[in-house]
């Protein structure tokens, strides 16, 4: 029987393309680029399934690709991908949010107290052989233990926040989402709110949302004006959900103690950004689940969700399941 053909389009784990290529007829592209853009797109024109991360994928990727059943992308987001598109052709979208849930909230806890207490600038402050005597009140951070943490948003990566800011910190949780939370209501006493009562009202503000067309520049000068001037702001979703032009002009303005950033409008950050010369900005090259084992296990849930769809079963994780549903 002829193995079906899978296109990757971003390098994996050894061992995960290993067993990959013991099943499938692979393509393999460590990433795609201008020059090799052709060559990709012929292979797509055989494949039956796709796997890979950060690539743009759509009708201009995709047309050729008559045989194509599923893409599964090595992520929990998928903006990069045309989902209507997908859906119209019956292309099935495999994710992965499990596998990146506890080392996102990780890496956004980390912008809180790293924010908080102003650990990259002094970090820097000490390595530039400034650090002489005693710091003074001008260096001072502020506590997060007892502190209000506002969520905007509340899915798995949100949750997992609550979880370490209540439990690990005795924080106040309060959050905006479309619907109740049970678990963070009775597990950290979390309270829902509207989005103005949240903003107004946190220490810590913390959007935690996928990037959708109604939560693209949902936080921008309005809402900025609504925190308290001592409030610090955090982003660990997607950088095009906010402002970023009203996030520098808050935080020039004063407007906002400062601003912890894991993603941005347009990433690599441009080396001119005035965030970059901000002290009260801490920045971070979009690193949510970037270890060794939570990209590995990424890797591992992508290439099992893969190997599913092409076999007959239903993926763990999909972004159009009702597909899945429809072919029952």
């Amino acid at each position: 029987m002829q193995k079906k053909q899978v296109v990757v389009y971003r390098a994996l784990p050894p061992d995960v393309e290993a067993d990959l290529a013991s099943r499938f007829e692979l393509s393999c592209f460590a990433r795609v680029t201008d020059e090799n853009r052709a060559a990709f797109l012929d292979a797509t024109a055989r494949a039956h399934g796709l796997i890979g991360a950060s690539l743009p994928l759509g009708e201009a990727e995709l047309a050729r690709a008559h045989d194509l059943q599923v893409v599964s992308t090595v992520s929990a987001g998928y903006d990069t991908i045309d989902l209507d598109y997908l859906n119209r052709r019956g292309i099935l979208l495999a994710h992965t949010p499990d596998a990146l849930t506890e080392t996102t909230a990780d890496t956004v806890f980390a912008l809180i107290l790293s924010s908080a207490r102003r650990v990259v600038e002094l970090a820097a402050y000490v390595k530039a052989g400034r650090w002489r005597k005693s710091i003074g009140e001008e260096l001072f951070g502020v506590d997060v233990h007892g502190k209000t943490l506002g969520l905007i948003g509340l899915g798995r990566i949100g949750l997992a926040v609550a979880r370490r800011a209540h439990l690990g910190f005795g924080m106040r949780i309060v959050y905006h989402n479309l619907d109740a939370v049970a678990e963070a209501d009775t597990r950290f006493a979390a309270q829902r709110l509207p989005l103005d009562a949240v903003l107004a009202g946190s220490d810590f503000v913390c959007v935690v949302l996928p990037l959708t067309a109604q939560t693209e520049g949902m936080i921008g000068a309005r809402e900025f004006a609504l925190m308290r001037r001592e409030a610090i702001f955090i982003n660990g979703s997607r950088g095009r959900i906010v402002d970023e032009a009203a996030l520098i002009e808050a935080l020039r303005a004063g407007r906002l103690r400062g601003a912890g950033l894991d993603v941005f409008a347009h990433e690599p950050l441009a080396a001119d950004s005035p965030l970059l010369a901000m002290d009260q900005v801490v920045a971070l090259p979009h690193i949510g689940s970037a270890t060794h084992e939570t990209r590995h296990a990424m890797a591992r849930m992508a290439a099992d969700n893969l190997i599913r769809a092409l076999e007959g079963r239903r993926p763990a994780a999909l972004a159009n399941p009702r597909l899945w549903r429809d072919a029952d």
